[in-house]
């Protein structure tokens, strides 16, 4: 089932959703199941999951550095093909412009369409830790726009290098990233909801936003897109701060601002069981005044760990 078909079918009623990344290479997807399994408790009618970027590792070959390109963490569809199957819970894939071609996107999709995935999120994704801006992958999208475009044409079974007449074609439900208070690399808010607006008409279904610890910075978000004229579901995206070093780290990676109330509840924890108390109890005020002004989802950046979430949506679902 499609997110906007669970969002319509909640009527009104606040969704539990959640975000997972797949294990780094070497490590059994058990442990993956072992976080997700104490969050099904609340029903979650879609999980993500995300797509990493390629990165450079240096192999030391007698005495010399080999530059080698990698992921550390592949197997997204196949971790939502296995999510899918053992917890009967619909998936969403992320997929990315950045480290890939149009024609691996191409095969991504083709691959989702046979496994009956239903929803995929489109994403430009960050720079490589080697790059001080994105650069576009060489025979790939420069935005998320583009790709947005290449998953719509897939139901007019319009394909990179053919049309193909079939009464199968796949049908995605498209999600999109939004930026409550702008993307980093963008000049002005009004101009980041502009390229927001061109993804929507493009073929975007639903946003989900980036992280924020200020409700509202949502509900600002939220007004300020219904004004330009975006009408689809805007999900919010809320991330439990975790350990100390976030405070420094969230702000500086992904330009968001952080209030001064958590910022000196952080300060006076003692140690990170501590932080990560303020972190839960933060997240339960912020899910609380986004579920009663009635959200369609609350969705949680998980980054692999579900103890926290857990004891958020224990107070809320």
């Amino acid at each position: 089932m499609k997110v906007t078909e669970h969002i319509e079918k909640a009527k009104g009623k606040t969704l539990f959703s959640f975000e997972i990344i797949p294990p780094v290479k070497g490590k059994n997807i058990k442990e993956l199941y072992n976080n997700i399994d104490p969050l099904m408790e609340f029903k979650p009618p879609f999980i993500d999951v995300t797509t990493s970027r390629e990165e450079y590792i240096y192999i030391d070959r007698e005495g010399l550095l080999d530059k080698k390109l990698t992921r550390m963490r592949p197997g997204t569809v196949g971790i939502c093909a296995s999510i899918k199957h053992k917890y009967d819970v619909d998936t969403v894939p992320h997929v990315l412009c950045g480290g890939f071609t149009k024609e691996e996107t191409e095969y991504v999709l083709v691959d989702c369409h046979y496994l009956g995935i239903d929803n995929v999120m489109a994403l430009r994704g960050d720079a490589m830790r080697e790059q001080q801006y994105f650069e576009p992958t060489k025979g790939g999208h420069k935005f998320a726009l583009g790709l947005v475009e290449q998953i719509q044409n897939l139901k007019c079974g319009q394909y990179l290098h053919e049309v193909i007449e079939t009464d199968d074609c796949a049908d995605f439900c498209i999600g999109v990233a939004g930026y409550p208070e702008k993307h980093m690399e963008a000049p002005s808010l009004q101009t980041d909801l502009k390229r927001l607006k061109q993804k929507v008409e493009a073929g975007a279904d639903y946003v989900v936003t980036q992280m924020f610890f200020d409700n509202d910075k949502y509900f600002e978000f939220v007004e300020a897109a219904k004004k330009t004229g975006i009408n689809v579901p805007i999900i919010p995206g809320i991330k439990p701060i975790a350990v100390k070093r976030h405070l420094n780290i969230l702000p500086q990676v992904f330009k968001i601002d952080l209030p001064q109330d958590l910022i000196d509840a952080v300060d006076d924890c003692k140690d990170n069981k501590a932080v990560r108390q303020v972190g839960i109890e933060w997240a339960i005020q912020q899910s609380k005044e986004l579920k009663e002004a009635g959200v369609p989802s609350l969705h949680y950046y998980s980054m692999g760990k579900s103890d926290n979430v857990h004891a958020i949506a224990k107070a809320l679902f």
